[in-house]
């Protein structure tokens, strides 16, 4: 058991992990009630799934723009003033969802802008906060690391939609964005004591020219590429989180939206509390490729059950899937990627995990409006099977990826090492 169990070392050795890893706790939960409670409030106010899918729409240009600009921020300013800022901005967003849910007739145009806003805040925060990782915990740690933060996500992932069902069914969106608010103050105020993380003087100024280079850099690195097109497409063609709503009134289980939610990422946390065996991979590229096949098959069958509790467990295969994608995508870039760049390609990964699942809520809401729930889920969940075997083939890269000889794993271990202070 000591073997599969989730490796602890990032935690003992680092206070200021331990204090990221607890504030991103606690902002998830919230996060995640708004997660929930936002789309069931557009689709309260109109009816519609294309207006639940178009969520994702708005969301888009903020991930692109401001992700790419946000990489070459964290490259070049302090990241942990980035993370605080942001976070304090997340707060404020959360207050005008809750004033605009108090109103006696909410308007669903603040929705919208919030969703916006919010995606370009995320889109700032993310690179600061992936390129800090390595800049704390030890380099063969790094994996382990990858773990518990995906631990810690899930977590909240499980517990924050849960609650959030029963929260709006029964309380009101109000106290749903309530909640959220109070876990971003208490998130700030654990980030606070974090030392200071100021810019690698080899890093350069945020401009076009600095985010083409580390554009430039992903694509001569093949591997990394296949990584992001991997994600991309599995998430832009069997994310069904959209129409969830939908299909629990399909299914005629309107109890059953909250736990819906919460499968995906239940999936997620299961994985993540054996992860101990991920230290012993290292052909990561291989791990990469099979769970995002697999995702796709467990969406597929997810669309084509009838009951809802084979719905739900398929779900649940499908997001332990794709938490052992997440950690092995993780793995590779933070053990691979220089601490100059590290930003800018945070940027560029920030893209192909959101850029992703914000395309799919448009393309599964469309797809339900025009051949139904259950279509769009099943029909996506086997695009995605498709799409990634073709991508597996074109990048052998990526198969052949192998952390041992990887000569840009090996650099970086290396200057690391020397890095490291010499025992006294």
């Amino acid at each position: 058991m000591s073997r599969l169990l989730p490796d602890l070392t990032p935690w003992h050795a680092s206070a200021d992990f331990r204090r990221l890893w607890v504030s991103g706790l606690v902002s998830n939960f919230g996060s995640f009630l708004t997660f929930v409670a936002l789309p069931v409030q557009i689709k309260d106010l109109t009816g519609s799934a294309t207006a639940v899918g178009a969520i994702g729409a708005v969301e888009l240009l903020p991930l692109i723009l401001f992700g790419l600009y946000g990489g070459a921020l964290a490259d070049a300013l302090d990241k942990r003033r980035l993370i605080l800022w942001t976070e304090a901005g997340q707060g404020l967003l959360s207050a005008a969802l809750l004033v605009n849910a108090l109103l006696p007739h909410p308007a669903v145009w603040p929705l919208y802008a919030v969703a916006a806003l919010s995606s370009a805040l995320v889109s700032v925060q993310r690179p600061a906060l992936d390129s800090l990782l390595p800049r704390i915990v030890a380099h063969d740690d790094l994996p382990a690391a990858a773990a518990l933060n995906s631990f810690r996500w899930t977590v909240g992932g499980v517990a924050g939609p849960a609650v959030a069902g029963v929260v709006v069914a029964y309380a009101g969106l109000g106290w749903a964005y309530g909640a959220d608010l109070v876990t971003f103050l208490v998130s700030v105020a654990l980030t606070v004591p974090i030392a200071a993380s100021p810019a690698s003087h080899e890093a350069a100024k945020p401009s076009l020219r600095a985010i083409a280079e580390g554009a430039r850099y992903a694509w001569g690195r093949k591997e990394l590429l296949g990584t992001y097109a991997i994600d991309l497409a599995a998430m832009f063609l069997a994310m069904p989180l959209a129409v969830l709503p939908f299909l629990a009134d399909e299914l005629d289980a309107d109890w059953s939206l909250g736990l819906m939610y919460a499968s995906v990422p239940a999936g997620a946390l299961l994985v993540s509390l054996v992860s101990g065996w991920t230290a012993r991979v290292h052909r990561h590229g291989r791990m990469v490729v099979l769970s995002a096949a697999l995702w796709g098959l467990a969406v597929a069958a997810a669309g084509a059950m009838a009951n809802v509790w084979l719905v739900l467990l398929f779900l649940v295969v499908a997001g332990g899937c794709d938490m052992v994608s997440g950690i092995f995508r993780a793995a590779m870039w933070n053990q691979t990627i220089p601490d100059e760049l590290r930003g800018r390609l945070a940027g560029i990964e920030l893209l192909s995990y959101s850029v992703g699942p914000t395309l799919g809520q448009v393309r599964s809401g469309a797809m339900a409006g025009r051949f139904g729930v259950r279509t769009s889920v099943g029909a996506g969940g086997l695009l995605c099977v498709g799409a990634v075997g073709l991508l597996a083939l074109g990048l052998p890269a990526l198969m052949s990826y192998d952390a041992r000889t990887n000569e840009h794993a090996l650099r970086l271990r290396a200057q690391r090492t020397d890095a490291a202070p010499t025992p006294l």
